[in-house]
């Protein structure tokens, strides 16, 4: 009887906590954060791109950019992923690498502008002012960015070396013919943890709130589901039905670019609902600032002063 008690609770106490998120992703205008957002995106896009090519150069894996742009053609549009690889071709070329060398600060810092919109928009979604300085999250966004950044490319790299690499590893370390079985398993398995576990620090780190690392585990799981499923509606859309290059001409693969870059941010920030309520639900309705704002002085009331004038 008490375990049919504690299930009933548990079902109200999560329709309870859906039914705040939905309410709030209407009330916070979140589709339009996410609009605002997939603009940041843009313009970061191609920075991070040429971040990660400086980057992945000194791993010893050859074509490891190349690899990494198919990777990114299985989400984005076909005539958006044209569009990136023309762009980047045009900026790492050989005759402009010191744009990458000398240029790299520079990089990193509008790379990170991405990453320093989703903490305003995270502050949205969690429902808190933001009370730290400027200069603060911004080192934060940069930060956040290389840590985010190496993430993805570990995830990259599971998906890269591909199932033989699994027979090999057990040749040089003689394991047993059990693990070239579930290598392809572990790989995926290995590949989504390391994109979840991204969400996951971001956000944890990123919005003006404190919590607890692994409460924020549901959201990233459901951000990133959301995410992956969103992409594969949307290959399917752009594929059968959508032509963005009729509708706006030379324009049509950014306007899809968009389009996908939209939903992968309400996806996440969907995530991001999902564990302010879970936050609120677990602390009687408020949440604790990371960084409190400075207490203002109030003024004293006239009477007192008089008071004290004529003591």
């Amino acid at each position: 009887m008490a375990l049919i008690r504690k299930f009933s609770w548990s079902r109200v106490r999560v329709g309870q906590v859906l039914s705040n998120a939905w309410n709030d992703i209407m009330n916070n205008h979140i589709m339009a954060l996410a609009a605002g957002l997939s603009y940041y995106f843009v313009l970061s896009l191609f920075p991070l791109l040429i971040m990660a090519a400086a980057l992945v150069g000194y791993l010893p894996i050859p074509n490891l950019f190349d690899q990494i742009l198919n990777w990114m053609a299985g989400f984005v549009p076909p005539e958006s992923m044209a569009l990136v690889r023309e762009v980047v071709a045009s900026i790492i070329s050989p005759q402009r690498g010191g744009l990458v060398t000398f240029g790299f600060l520079g990089t990193v810092w509008v790379a990170s502008s991405g990453v320093a919109a989703m903490i305003e928009a995270l502050n949205v979604t969690y429902d808190v002012p933001e009370t730290r300085p400027f200069w603060k999250t911004r080192l934060q966004a940069i930060v956040m960015t290389i840590v985010l950044g190496g993430l993805m490319v570990t995830a990259l790299a599971f998906m890269i070396v591909g199932p033989q690499f699994g027979a090999w590893l057990a040749g040089k370390l003689h394991l047993s013919p059990v693990w070239v079985v579930i290598w392809p398993y572990l790989r995926w398995g290995a590949s989504v943890a390391s994109v979840v576990l991204a969400v996951e620090i971001l956000f944890f780190w990123a919005p003006n709130v404190k919590q607890r690392f692994w409460a924020t585990l549901p959201g990233a799981i459901i951000g990133v589901g959301a995410w992956l499923g969103l992409s594969y509606l949307l290959s399917i859309y752009f594929q059968n039905f959508a032509n963005y290059n009729k509708t706006y001409g030379a324009l049509g693969a950014a306007m899809a670019l968009m389009v996908w870059l939209y939903w992968s941010s309400f996806a996440i920030l969907i995530g991001a609902e999902i564990n302010g309520e879970l936050l609120k639900a677990g602390g009687a309705g408020t949440l604790e600032l990371k960084h409190k704002p400075p207490q203002s002085v109030k003024p004293r009331p006239a009477w007192e002063e008089r008071e004290e004038r004529v003591a």
